[in-house]
């Protein structure tokens, strides 16, 4: 039994209603931003999305740049199939945009005892970048969560606005050290056994995906550095374990310095595609790497050796270019674009490229 998960960023959905940040960005009526505008954006995105994983469809989507819960719904709609279920939180980012996570109800429910929750980061202003959605498969019970992210534009320059990526990858690390270990106070509590290390380790292993438009490569800064995401596989297979020293004074369990001192790596599934010439998500012309790949998944120790009845399959990993939103000369993404006079048609998808990955359930 496999999971079909997908990421993607949509571009600007925006509805058709007049607000405040929709004029301030100029998706209003006067600037040809109509209802038969937004109509033909959904169509377009239902039609990509309904080619995915083979024409299949993902059990989890996670997409960003999308304005409210009322078009993920219309979108869904779009789709005419009976088994999605929408996760949503409205935003209070600046710019009025959310991320969500739609997934299939057949396999997933969420979990009744932490709801999906908006991750609030402030810079200077309040931003949702990061949507935590607890989710629980319904076959095993097993536990997946999933972070959909959608970090800070690099619209000011990427070095200028890097503190601002740097400042959630800090935030979104603490939360998933809070995923992975107990707190302090239960474990100075807990007994030196082996059932204990048992817990920690369970606790360690607990399957988390993030997905996401982060907004830098797999090797910047923010990702490597900050929230320890990477290729490489050394500090992840380490499992927690007894310190042996002489100065601990427990047989079974590590030191409270020892364990508390210990770092959440996670692995980047999107490395392969960094040796591809001209490969990635997003083309932008005034760089000399013009395609950037900002689009990715990430996985924790626990998904990426299939500890806790999830196993995620990085060798599945794709960008999902299909040739109805792929430019004819250099496959670059369409970007959906309109008249502002209603002369031409709307035509285009999205100026990222989708993300797809399989998760094998164990």
């Amino acid at each position: 039994m496999d999971i079909k998960v997908a990421f993607w960023n949509l571009q600007n959905l925006f509805d058709a209603q007049l607000s405040e940040i929709a004029a301030d960005l100029g998706f209003t009526a006067e600037e040809g931003w109509t209802e038969e505008v937004v109509e033909a954006k959904l169509n377009n995105l239902a039609q990509i999305i309904r080619l995915m994983h083979d024409g299949a469809m993902p059990d989890l989507l996670g997409v960003c740049e999308v304005e409210n819960k009322p078009l993920m719904e219309r979108l869904i709609a779009k789709l005419d199939i009976d088994r999605y279920e929408l996760a949503h939180v409205e935003s209070p980012d600046i710019r009025g945009i959310d991320v969500s996570l739609i997934y299939n109800r057949e396999l997933f429910h969420l979990d009744p005892e932490t709801p999906p929750r908006a991750l609030k980061v402030t810079n200077r202003y309040p931003t949702r970048d990061i949507f935590e959605v607890p989710l629980r498969l319904n076959h095993n019970n097993s536990e997946l969560i999933v972070y959909v992210n959608h970090w800070p534009s690099r619209s000011r320059g990427r070095y200028e606005s890097e503190p601002l990526r740097i400042t959630v990858a800090n935030h979104l690390g603490q939360l998933i050290d809070e995923k992975l270990k107990v707190d302090r106070l239960a474990y100075l509590s807990m007994a030196d056994t082996d059932d204990t290390l048992l817990l920690l380790n369970r606790y360690w292993n607990r399957n988390i995906l993030l997905m996401g438009d982060f907004n830098d490569e797999p090797f910047d800064r923010s990702i490597l550095d900050y929230l320890k995401a990477s290729s490489g596989t050394d500090h992840l297979e380490e499992a927690i374990k007894a310190d042996r020293s002489s100065a601990n004074d427990r047989e079974n369990t590590p030191t409270p310095r020892s364990y508390f001192g210990e770092q959440a790596y996670l692995f980047n599934c999107m490395w392969p595609f960094l040796s591809i010439p001209d490969t990635g998500t997003l083309h932008y012309s005034g760089s000399t790497n013009s395609m950037n790949m900002l689009d990715q998944f990430m996985i924790s120790r626990g998904l990426y050796y299939g500890l806790q009845g999830l196993k995620f399959n990085c060798e599945a990993t794709q960008i999902f270019r299909p040739s109805q939103m792929s430019s004819r000369q250099k496959k670059r993404p369409v970007r959906f674009d309109f008249d502002k006079k209603g002369v031409k048609p709307p035509k285009g998808y999205s100026d990222h490229f989708p993300i797809t990955g399989i998760i094998h359930v164990l």
